[in-house]
């Protein structure tokens, strides 16, 4: 598998408090290309359960999940079949 986080978008939602997070990160998987790659960037402790929750909702793949000096990183894969709500 390749490294994407070249071309992958880059979201950084430091600072925002839930449940600002997960929406812009759904907005930015809406507007995204069928399996493009999307890195998330933030603050909120609540992102941990959010991100990973609306990305299982919505059929998307979670690929990473890290933190490193209170930051929150999550990349995503879109799905290539969007799941309706």
């Amino acid at each position: 598998m390749s490294d994407d986080s070249d071309t992958a978008l880059q979201l950084d939602l430091r600072g925002l408090k839930c449940p600002l997070p997960a929406l812009h990160t759904r907005r930015a998987l809406e507007r995204a290309a069928p399996g493009a790659c999307l890195i998330v960037q933030c603050t909120d402790p609540m992102a941990v359960i959010d991100i990973p929750h609306l990305a299982q909702q919505d059929g998307h793949r979670l690929e990473r999940q890290a933190q490193q000096d209170g930051v929150l990183t999550f990349t995503l894969r879109k799905a290539t079949v969007t799941v309706s709500s």
